[in-house]
């Protein structure tokens, strides 16, 4: 006797309906007909995909909780479809020694609705070593805030560690960075000056270096957030010379150009900028990309509304991430193909997450139901995430999670979140 049975399942946009059979938390079955089970739900023919999985949000726990916490954060994932999230280092503490990462792991366990992995920080190199024993989704270097030396000795722990541990870079130069925005500084308080403070080289000339240093240490290197044409195009010919190097992109710096700085100021302030038409990615790169990635980063209204020099870079992305990637499936810019490698397969693959992103048996039963029909706009005031603003405000999307499920829990009904148990993906 199965423990549910979800019946009139789509698992693809043209195929048959079929019914899945979830026991103990696994997809046990997928076959034509029902299967006896204790529960029985009817799905009425609603598309069902692997459960989302976001490689890069920032929960703000510990230490910044008045801007999310894993509890909040976990709800905004479960409403966006996400089911499994890696939380950045970032915190306060960092989590760049053991005993800030096992108490971050802690917190998580105790508040997280949906199943998680912590990314490590890099304060001491020396430290790597004992922080891979407690199975980190990667080693994580912002790039902007450390120099050349810094970066070359983290590359030297790394190779003591599995070589299956990704080394995840924030690809901005710190020189270039620095000196331009001492420069934008003097011009003024405007949103489009710190967009210039950042300009594309600073990203590129990172990205040069990483795949430099990809290829010296040849380990796992993940670039996160790239936004610039010349960036994609450096990391895909990196890729085609063997190099174990992925990378993602956020829906931010997909739909959204450098003209909503002057809309939305600092809403739509984040690192690295917003790019303009010359220089940034959009749809048409989407069947090269390697992962779709929130970069998911809230912060207050009160926070934001600083001048442009002391504002805080990021915006909330969970609960906007799949209605817009939905609506160009609908639109036929985007496969149904291309959405679940880039959501779920991809990052599984790269991050080593066993039994998730894929609807198989055997898998761990993580899903979202989407009602491709349905039409709604943006609205940040429904978010479950405590920022309670977007710069995708307003945008009208046809496509929606309605129904999220990890490991065979209910975690999202219709917009209502309901109480679960997350776990580590790496314990």
């Amino acid at each position: 006797m199965l423990d549910l049975c979800l019946t009139n399942c789509k698992l693809e946009l043209d195929h048959r309906k079929v019914c899945l059979g979830i026991k103990k938390g696994k997809i046990y079955s997928i076959k034509k007909l029902p299967t006896p089970s204790h529960e029985t739900l009817d799905l009425r023919g609603k598309l069902v995909l692997p459960g989302l999985i976001d490689s890069h949000v920032h929960f703000r726990d510990p230490g910044m909780t008045h801007k999310e916490d894993f509890r909040s954060g976990s709800a905004a994932a479960a409403a966006g479809g996400f089911t499994t999230v890696l939380d950045m280092p970032n915190n306060i503490p960092p989590t760049s020694t053991p005993q800030a990462f096992l108490k971050k792991l802690k917190i998580a366990e105790k508040k997280s609705l949906v199943d998680f992995g912590l990314h490590a920080g890099v304060k001491d190199p020396h430290d790597m070593g004992s922080l891979a024993e407690l199975r980190p989704a990667s080693f994580k270097i912002f790039m902007d805030l450390v120099d050349d030396i810094f970066l070359q000795e983290a590359s030297v722990n790394l190779k003591g560690c599995d070589p299956e541990l990704p080394l995840s870079l924030h690809p901005e130069d710190s020189t270039i960075v620095s000196q331009f925005t001492s420069t934008m500084k003097r011009e003024g308080n405007e949103t489009i000056l710190y967009a210039q403070a950042r300009p594309p080289m600073a990203e590129e000339v990172a990205v040069a270096e990483a795949i430099t240093l990809c290829q010296k240490i040849n380990q796992k290197i993940h670039l996160c957030h790239v936004s610039t044409q010349k960036s994609f195009h450096m990391a895909k010919y990196a890729q085609k010379g063997g190099l174990p190097l992925s990378f993602e992109v956020t829906p931010h710096h997909l739909f959204l150009d450098a003209s909503y700085l002057e809309r939305w100021g600092n809403l739509a302030k984040t690192n690295p900028p917003l790019r303009d038409d010359e220089h940034r990615l959009g749809i048409a790169e989407l069947a090269g990309i390697d992962i779709i990635a929130s970069d998911h980063a809230p912060h207050t209204l009160e926070e934001k509304s600083q001048d442009v020099w002391n504002a805080p870079p990021g915006v909330p992305g969970l609960e906007t991430a799949l209605p817009l990637l939905l609506t160009l499936v609908n639109r036929g810019k985007l496969t149904l193909y291309d959405l679940k490698r880039l959501l779920c397969e991809n990052p599984a693959r790269i991050f080593n997450i066993p039994n998730k992103g894929f609807i198989k048996e055997g898998m761990d039963a993580d899903l979202v139901v989407v009602d491709l029909d349905r039409e709604e706009m943006i609205d940040p005031g429904k978010f479950q995430s405590k920022a309670k603003y977007s710069p995708f405000k307003g945008f009208k999307v046809k496509g929606m999670p309605v129904m999220t499920m990890v490991r065979g829990n209910l975690v999202m009904n219709e917009g209502e979140v309901l109480d679960n148990q997350g776990k580590c993906v790496y314990s």
